[in-house]
Parts: C-alpha cells; structure tokens; sequence
C-alpha cells in the first residue's frame, strides 16, 4: 500500500483553507485505499521535517496554501530530503506567487494580462497611482487576501496604504467590469470553465470561502468562443510557468459591451483550493473524475525536482 504524507495547515493568512482542504484530502486518500499520515505544519519546521523522516512517505501531499505552502519554500524542503510531492516544483511555484514574475512570463507567451503598477505604500497614500475604479492587491498572496477595489467616491486609500502589512510593494491594475471565470488544468488537459458570481463586492475572501458566499455555474454560460479561449489560455499559462499537476487559472471576462467580449488572464493559482466544493474537484467531477480518483492522480503524478 502507498503511504502518503499530507501536509496541511501551514502559517500563512490561508491557513484555515489549507485546514479544510487537508482534512478532506486526508479522507478522500483513505477512500482511494492509500495508507495516510497526516502532518499538521506549524512554525516548527524542524518538527515538520521530523515528522515525514518518522512518516517514510512514497509521496507528500501537498494542501498549504498561500506564503511558505505554495511559493517554492517547502517544494525546497521537499525536494532536500528526496521526497515525490504532488504540485508544482520550486521554480513554478515561487514564479506563479510572485504576480509581477508570472505576468512577466505569462506577457512573454501572449496570454491577454491586464496592464498594472508596482507602487510602494507612500507612493499609494500620496496619489490614486491609476485612474479608478483600480484593484490593490499583494503581490505575492493568495485566496484575495489584502485586495481592494477603489471606486470614485472611496476615501479608503490612504488608509489602505498606511495599514499595508503585505510587504513594500503594492500591485495596482484597473479594475476589469464583468464576469469572473475560472479554468482548472489537470496535467496536460484544461476540464472545464466555470463562472463564479457572488452578491459581495466582489470575490473575495468571505465569497471564495464563506458558506453562501459564491455560485458556481460549470459550465459556464458563456460564448463558446469565450470557453475555448479561457482553457486554451489556461493550460498555455500551466505550461508558460511549468507547473505540474493540477493548476487553476483565473480570468476576468468584459462582456459589457455583448459577447463574446474580451478576457483577461487574472493569476495562476498551483495549490488550488482541494476540498470537495472546492472550483477544481468540482469541474473534475463536471469530466467524470470523482474526488478520490483526483486526488490518486494527483499522487501518481507526484515527484520532486524541477
């Protein structure tokens, strides 16, 4: 029987998702027939790496989500000790979390981005960097975390710079009108599209996560012009950034002037959210793969290295 550790938990701000998505892989992996061993990761990463010497995996799980979990920080560690993972290798995963990089190589393989800035809290709390509405976002979190949509009218920007915990930069793109699509990629081939909608301000956190919070239509009721540019752009994405696995790109599409509109590639996600509801096992299951199934595949697929 193949033992595989799961690592879950983690220590960024998406340490609650990663919780959920671990505990449903721990038992979908159970119902595949595979010998689990869970790993709760905290600040002890000593302890951490104790714990799958003790374990002896085949392969690790990886469910962390966010800084430290998806940014080529514990791909490292893995790789260090010579342990198969499931995800993206180090290179793919830091480029991908790093929003500025993977515009860099997403631009390079002409993949429509939307335009932005790079502005530090100074800069931001002196002057709108960009004509609004305009979206402020982290340039290396996941899972909306620290986004903001500044409209005319919002006096929320100084404010919004003066409280900035996510490092010196702030990105800043203009906010894109219409319709959230997303597009899972399960190793060479894109699954489905599906069109999230929520009655918050947009799709943040509290939506992404929050019972109630989101919709989902898979497949999207979009123009079947608009879903075959959306999975072609998202495995050219997967494959620009040389992600393994299971990859999720999400978009903006403007159809406010009729359809089929224009799209926009927002990031690549490569630890994407893994509980049952989650937008991935969700379009897995949309193709016929159950959620065991998804997560076997994603063990079979598992290995360390570049």
């Amino acid at each position: 029987m193949t033992r595989v550790a799961v690592l879950f938990g983690g220590i960024s701000a998406e340490r609650e998702v990663s919780l959920a998505s671990g505990a449903q892989c721990i038992a979908a992996l159970r119902e595949a027939g595979f010998e689990v061993v869970p790993v709760e990761v905290g600040e002890d990463l000593a302890g951490v790496i104790a714990a799958l010497q003790a374990a002896k995996p085949d392969a690790v799980f990886n469910t962390l989500h966010g800084r430290f979990g998806e940014d080529g920080c514990i791909q490292g560690v893995l790789d260090w000790l010579g342990l198969p993972y499931t995800g993206s290798g180090v290179r793919a995963s830091a480029i991908a979390m790093d929003k500025p990089a993977a515009k860099a190589v997403l631009a390079s393989a002409e993949i429509p981005l939307p335009p932005h800035r790079l502005v530090t809290p100074e800069e931001l709390e002196a002057a709108d960097p960009m004509p609004r509405p305009f979206v402020v976002k982290p340039p290396n979190e996941g899972s909306s975390v620290g986004v903001t949509i500044l409209r005319e009218g919002d006096n929320r920007r100084a404010a919004i710079a003066r409280e900035w915990r996510f490092g010196p930069r702030i990105m800043v793109e203009p906010y894109i009108p219409g319709r959230e699509l997303t597009v899972a990629v399960m190793g060479d081939r894109a699954l489905a599209v599906t069109e999230i909608t929520t009655d918050l301000q947009f799709y943040d956190y509290d939506a992404k996560y929050a019972a109630g919070g989101s919709r989902h239509a898979v497949p999207a009721p979009v123009h079947p012009e608009i879903e075959r540019q959306a999975m072609a752009a998202a495995l050219a994405a997967h494959r620009a950034l040389g992600c393994r696995g299971v990859s999720r790109a999400d978009f903006r599409y403007d159809d406010t002037a009729g359809e089929p509109g224009r799209l926009f590639l927002l990031e690549v996600n490569t630890q994407p959210g893994m509980t049952r509801t989650s937008l991935v096992p969700e379009q897995a299951a949309h193709v016929g793969i159950p959620f065991p199934a998804l997560c076997a595949w994603m063990v079979e697929q598992a290995r360390h290295g570049a």
